[in-house]
């Protein structure tokens, strides 16, 4: 069926056809909608699932994780500051292994204040053990509703997923969504059984418990190396997806027009659309650039990006962040996998987006120019901020003049 949803409201239908039975709920801008829309579908009865309105952030993935180690299918939703605050029990699920599935409406962090849409958030939370991956349009939201579930229920993974939606960007604006019937759904995404890692009273597990350094390490290989599972299985449950619902999605990153470009752009997100309306202008020019968007930043998709950037002449890495005092996360983490595989290319990072900041197509194409020019030779600045001190503003507005 299709519907005119915005992406907060495309998440929650998702999350309703994957039919969890506990909903922790805890409202912050812009992700509010989403456990106001959840709420009504367990007030009217589409949905059946223990609706928790509780008192915090913190509370919210705490109940999550209680639910899950029941054995329950379980749902929260979170942003910023939000996020933060429950970044001590992010551990707590990953390293116990519970399933949950988590959206993030990405936002900018304090001080300054400020509700409108960056990713400083969970890229500030990479290294919790959660599976990441970031939307660009309202269906992929919905559909990444169900299929995190499939993945991170699966006994290869076992792994918590967060779902990021850029927010206002995507939670905020509306778009026509093909909403599955439920029929499919459920042919799609099997009930959860929890069999392994749930209080079993016949079956007595022990969960939650501590361990010293002699017995550390082991939890924390396994945790990664299932984690390190999860493209495989992110493959084949997207192979399942596109049986089942005709859509198809290209994996843990997704390339445009890189077979033979020049210059590259890296992103995640809702920004990707952007980069794409650009390269289809600047094609049309005659000049070769590329996109490549990460869709899962957690696991890394290294290997992928490396292939994808081989043949370029430079690349630049287009992000809503800043590691202060170094740079974006996500140039940290592409150029990493650059170095592991012993490809030297130059990078290049754009900052833009902060706090809701408007990225222009001119700032995009702008950066496309900058690339070029390095690439003959020009001193170019590693690490830059669209609207204050990047090149691309000027070659932007001046069209490569």
């Amino acid at each position: 069926m299709k519907r005119f949803l915005s992406g907060d409201e495309a998440l929650a239908e998702g999350v309703r056809l994957a039919r969890p039975q506990v909903i922790s709920a805890y409202p912050i801008t812009p992700q509010t909608v989403v456990v106001e829309r959840l709420s009504e579908m367990v007030e009217d009865g589409s949905l059946a699932a223990e609706y928790v309105h509780v008192e915090s952030e913190h509370s919210a993935l705490s109940c999550a994780i209680g639910a899950s180690a029941t054995g329950a299918r379980t749902f929260t939703a979170t942003s910023s500051q939000g996020l933060l605050y429950m970044a001590e029990c992010l551990t707590y699920a990953s390293g116990g292994r519970f399933p949950i599935v988590m959206m993030n409406a990405n936002r900018a962090t304090a001080l300054p204040w400020n509700i409108y849409g960056d990713q400083r958030d969970s890229l500030a939370l990479l290294d919790h053990g959660w599976i990441q991956v970031y939307a660009e349009n309202n269906q992929e939201a919905l559909d990444l509703a169900l299929m995190a579930y499939a993945v991170a229920e699966d006994p290869a993974v076992r792994t918590p997923v967060m779902v990021n939606l850029d927010g206002f960007a995507l939670t905020h604006t509306y778009e026509t969504v093909d909403v599955p019937a439920p029929e499919q759904a459920d042919a799609f995404l099997p009930p959860y059984d929890g069999v392994g890692n749930r209080f079993d009273f016949d079956h007595p597990t022990n969960i939650g418990y501590s361990a010293g350094p002699e017995y550390n390490r082991y939890y924390k290989y396994w945790e990664h190396r299932d984690m390190m599972n999860a493209p495989a299985v992110i493959e084949r449950v997207e192979a399942r997806f596109a049986a089942v619902f005709g859509r198809r999605y290209s994996g843990m990153i997704e390339t445009v027009a890189c077979d033979d470009a020049d210059f590259i752009i890296v992103t995640l997100g809702s920004t990707a659309g952007l980069v794409r309306s650009v390269i289809e202008q600047l094609r049309a020019e005659g000049v070769r650039v590329g996109l490549v968007r990460i869709r899962y930043l957690r696991p890394m998709p290294s290997a992928l990006v490396v292939e994808a950037l081989r043949g370029a002449k430079a690349v630049g890495v287009l992000e809503q962040d800043i590691s202060f005092g170094a740079e974006g996360t996500v140039c940290t983490n592409v150029d990493a996998a650059l170095h592991q595989a012993g490809v030297m290319m130059p990078t290049y990072n754009f900052v833009g987006g902060l706090g809701g900041d408007d990225i222009s197509e001119a700032q995009v194409a702008g950066i496309f120019r900058v690339l070029q020019q390095a690439a003959e030779g020009a001193d170019v600045p590693r690490v830059s901020f669209l609207g204050i001190d990047s090149p691309a503003d000027v070659l932007g507005a001046e069209g490569g003049r």
